[in-house]
């Protein structure tokens, strides 16, 4: 299998629908998985992805564990070769795993990869892009 999609949903069920049909729709014609873990959601989230989404593979929490404990118990499932964790706000174009594999593939020793994230307008967010906190990079943070 070559990815597998981590979405972590705690009473966003609105939110969690819109992001399972863009993935599923960016995932037509992989060898791909999407896991749904969630943290114990009050909103029917987990009743609407049974019933709307029986290929996705669900983890229902029985309390909130928490964002990286998780994330962690998705991972551990996943069988595809790349990991993309996901929040349930996000909605994918149809190209970005082909993008983000692509890319990932023509670098030697990746470990992790982080995308662009754009507004609904199309804007690009900043927030999205961030430094490694290398002693450089802390001081020109500083300093300004």
């Amino acid at each position: 299998m070559k990815l597998s999609v981590v979405i972590l949903n705690y009473n966003v069920r609105y939110f969690l629908e819109q992001c399972i049909r863009s993935v599923q729709k960016a995932l037509e014609n992989w060898d791909a998985e999407i896991i749904v873990i969630d943290n114990d959601s009050k909103d029917d989230s987990c009743q609407m992805v049974k019933t709307l989404f029986p290929n996705v593979i669900l983890i229902e929490n029985k309390e909130n564990v928490g964002f990286s404990k998780a994330n962690n118990q998705a991972v551990a499932i996943a069988k595809g070769e790349y990991v993309c964790i996901l929040n349930p706000d996000t909605a994918v174009s149809e190209d970005t795993f082909r993008q983000a594999i692509e890319y990932s593939e023509s670098i030697e020793n990746i470990g992790a990869l982080g995308v662009y994230l754009m507004d609904g307008t199309g804007n690009f967010l900043p927030e999205s892009k961030r430094n490694l906190p290398t002693p450089k990079v802390s001081l020109l943070k500083l300093t300004g």
